[in-house]
């Protein structure tokens, strides 16, 4: 039997009782039971706030700086395909060229971040086993290995002509010749939305940024996407053929713009807090800065070689810093309660002063 100071306590103003044997226990009371009221609390009174016991409500997804690659070299290389096609019809060779081969180690690049992730190969493969409409992460492995193998086909043609054709193909040559056009189709049609998927995949999350910024998220991944390959284009293409690249510059900076202002508008205070404050909000300021010297660049100076390859840098630079941003603002409002509880509380309320009491979000406590 172990003794301790709690058991010889008993409040000064109550005597001890002593002890009756051999007595039933009264009707309704159980038996050795009591009430407690002579006994010292063991914990300290607990004030309980917005979370259980200060614990995050949202647990923080587990991704680094290898997502946030992934996220912009997916962009790059949505981007570059569709630049290629408009090249490919303009007959600017180099142009369709270079955008065919950046969209391909893009493509490689990113998958290799990707599974580099995932920390095992095999569960790349995995994903490949089921088609699920309702999840963006299936989806997007179908639409990554769908581009792939696309890229893959316009890639291998462009670096057989680049050697003159003197590759060991043998039969295939005539195969991947014809199958070149189809495929450079292909891989522009599905650019979009690995371009734009992954701003609904982090949308349909629970993580509270993300969620809230649903609305513009994929447009302004879009946006970003046509920084990034056209910011690619100048860099390695000679200026008489970057005019399609120019113009997409334009367009992407000023609509990088436009949805990183809007992306914000709908959402709560608190919810917008973690794109203003630290490395996020820093990036985001960066990216701003950048994007319009690019863009400025890009409209009125690319045709200089070094103005253009100046410019194309920092469109994708840009580009990289807003994805990478985004991402780690997310990671960071689900550190704090009061990003998940504060607008939830807001929404409550505004429910309520509309007349809603009647359903499960206004009747719950």
């Amino acid at each position: 039997m172990t003794v301790s100071d709690f058991d010889d306590y008993r409040p000064a103003h109550e005597p001890r009782r002593k002890k009756k044997r051999n007595r039933p226990p009264a009707k309704g009371r159980r038996r050795g039971g009591g009430d407690g009221g002579r006994e010292e609390p063991m914990v300290e009174d607990v004030e309980f706030s917005d979370s259980y016991y200060g614990r995050p409500i949202v647990n923080p997804p587990p991704w680094d700086y290898k997502i946030a690659a992934y996220l912009f070299l997916g962009g790059m290389a949505g981007g570059s395909a569709m630049l290629a096609l408009g090249a490919d019809a303009a007959g600017l060779d180099k142009l369709r060229r270079n955008t065919r081969l950046t969209a391909l180690g893009s493509t490689i690049a990113g998958t290799g971040f990707l599974i580099l992730d995932l920390g095992r190969p095999e569960r790349f493969l995995h994903m490949m086993r089921t088609f699920k409409p309702s999840s963006p992460m299936n989806i997007g492995t179908w639409i990554l290995g769908s581009f792939g193998t696309g890229a893959g086909v316009v890639a291998a043609v462009e670096v057989d002509n680049m050697t003159g054709q003197k590759l060991p193909l043998g039969p295939l040559r005539s195969l991947l010749q014809c199958a070149e056009k189809p495929a450079g189709v292909l891989t522009a049609l599905i650019g979009a939305p690995l371009a734009s998927y992954t701003g609904a995949l982090l949308a349909d999350t629970a993580v509270p940024t993300w969620n809230a910024a649903r609305d513009n998220l994929s447009y302004l991944f879009v946006s970003s996407a046509a920084m990034a390959s056209s910011g690619a284009a100048l860099v390695t293409t000679p200026t008489a053929q970057t005019r399609p690249a120019r113009v997409l510059a334009t367009i992407g900076a000023a609509s990088e713009l436009y949805f990183s202002e809007k992306l914000t508008e709908p959402m709560h205070p608190v919810e917008a807090e973690p794109l203003k404050m630290g490395r996020p909000g820093m990036k985001l300021r960066w990216a701003k800065r950048l994007t319009i010297a690019g863009g400025v660049g890009a409209a009125l100076l690319s045709r200089n070689r070094i103005a253009a390859i100046a410019s194309g840098a920092a469109l994708a630079t840009a580009s990289l810093l807003t994805r990478s941003a985004i991402l780690e603002a997310g990671i960071d409002s689900t550190k704090d309660p009061r990003h998940v509880v504060e607008p939830q509380k807001a929404r409550l309320e505004a429910r309520r002063e509309q007349g809603i009491v009647d359903d499960s979000i206004t009747t719950v406590g």
